[in-house]
């Protein structure tokens, strides 16, 4: 099934850390997490061939993002020991705030993965849900593997995060953000205003 990815940029641009959950849940099979992925890479491609303009197109690839991505399990992790002194309404705004940021910032990264392919290999149990291991073949460049975890915590199978080559991108995400932070003096507010505005 083809589609795009640029490694160097997907890697850099960053997507929860495995073990945020005990157990997958009883619900959750390994062929519902490998039908998820399956059924993201069938999207994914349509919405770049659709022929649509950038803006238009963008657009559907940020709503995919946030339908097939488990969100709030990635803010959460993302906003890490920062989140402990975060008022409800503070860790409210950050997940919302971070959904915006992160479906615009994938958005972008999931138009690179035009003329690619991406194979499903083999899917193993992991602590917090399922692994589902790909192989990315592009122009040019050898073949290289990306693993999605899936989990059903927030309800529905939803991927929480990717490793690129043994790169955590969810992890990265999480340096990211406690960076951001920092330059913010720690102010959680400040870093939600800068999150709503990011391009």
């Amino acid at each position: 099934m083809p589609l795009t990815l640029s490694r160097r940029n997907f890697v850099f641009a960053a997507l929860a850390a495995s073990g945020l959950a005990a157990s997958p849940a009883a619900s959750m099979t390994e062929a519902g997490a490998r039908d998820l992925v399956n059924r993201m890479v069938g999207e994914l491609n349509s919405i770049i061939e659709s022929g649509k303009s950038d803006s238009a197109i963008l657009r559907d690839l940020e709503k995919l993002f946030v339908r097939y991505a488990d969100v709030n399990i990635m803010a959460v992790y993302a906003l890490g020991s920062d989140g402990r002194s975060a008022t409800a309404s503070q860790k409210q705004a950050f997940t919302e705030a971070f959904k915006g940021y992160i479906a615009r910032k994938y958005g972008k990264r999931f138009r690179e993965f035009i003329g690619g392919q991406v194979q499903v290999e083999s899917s193993r149990e992991i602590r917090s849900g399922y692994e589902i291991r790909t192989t990315v073949f592009m122009r040019g460049e050898s073949p290289f593997d990306v693993s999605f975890h899936v989990s059903d915590r927030s309800g529905q199978n939803r991927f929480f995060n990717i490793f690129i080559e043994g790169v955590n991108l969810l992890l990265t995400e999480r340096t990211e953000i406690g960076a951001m932070l920092d330059r913010r003096g720690g102010d959680i507010n400040a870093l939600i205003s800068d999150l709503k505005a990011s391009s």
